[in-house]
């Protein structure tokens, strides 16, 4: 994917196609994947501080955590009802990566903070805000359409599963809804994707020119705060997306 979006050089401070450090075994390792590992270790540390530091008495950040996962957790339970169980720890741990890493990006520096030199002996940034990597948000979607259908095939069966795009009833209106529901899958990944790619990178793009600009001394804190808010906004529109499509692939297609 990064070699296919190399036309993009040089359309200003940030290149779609995100910079290659070195490579593992043949295997391009880019800024953008430094800062992934980057975020799972906040959230490992998140989740071990919490684990040994959990009170009854909370503290304001355990009082934040418990917001936040009483949300998801009571949001899920109205929507999917006893199938809460399975679907809330995927939808708040897709919540909470994308939020992390989308804050972390905005974050004044972050790109320019490190520096490495490739192979070409060119400079170019350690971290890269991670959503603003296509791989990766076609990654995260495609994980979570394959998840919902792996979850429908358990609780309705395979054949329940196959209904939903072959009908078992000889009428042609089924045949062409069967046949949408098909496409539909491939459009979930391309909505969850392209929807998460295209405003993180327009955010990092703006916050990256206004850096360099001279509006720096001037309104970088506008822009910020937006992009801030924009940042959850992403990150609850995918959770929310997921915890659906796992909530409707899990009923019965009669239903």
């Amino acid at each position: 994917m990064c070699r296919l979006l190399d036309y993009s050089k040089g359309l200003g401070f940030m290149t779609i196609s995100p910079d290659v450090l070195f490579s593992v075994a043949g295997f391009p390792v880019t800024n953008t994947v430094v800062s992934t590992v980057f975020v799972d270790v906040i959230l490992a540390f998140v989740a071990f501080f919490v684990s040994k530091t959990a009170s009854l008495k909370p503290t304001r950040f355990q009082n934040v955590l418990e917001i936040i996962v009483d949300y998801f957790h009571s949001t899920t339970s109205e929507i999917a009802g006893k199938k809460v169980d399975f679907i809330y720890p995927w939808v708040l741990t897709f919540f909470l990566f994308i939020l992390i890493s989308n804050f972390i990006g905005e974050l004044p520096g972050f790109e320019e903070a490190f520096t490495v030199s490739t192979k070409n002996s060119q400079e170019v940034s350690l971290f890269r805000t991670v959503a603003s990597d296509l791989n990766f948000t076609l990654a995260i979607a495609v994980i979570s359409v394959v998840l919902a259908m792996l979850k429908s095939i358990k609780y309705i069966g395979i054949k329940g599963y196959i209904s939903r795009f072959i009908s078992f009833k000889m009428f042609p209106i089924f045949l062409f809804v069967g046949t949408l529901e098909f496409i539909n899958e491939f459009t979930k990944v391309v909505g969850l994707s392209f929807r998460l790619f295209g405003n993180m990178f327009a955010g990092s793009s703006v916050i990256e020119t206004v850096y360099h600009s001279i509006a720096f001394l001037i309104v970088p804190v506008p822009f910020v705060a937006l992009e801030l808010m924009i940042a959850v906004i992403q990150a609850m529109v995918f959770a929310m997306l997921t915890m659906a499509f796992m909530h409707i692939m899990t009923e019965n297609a009669d239903h």
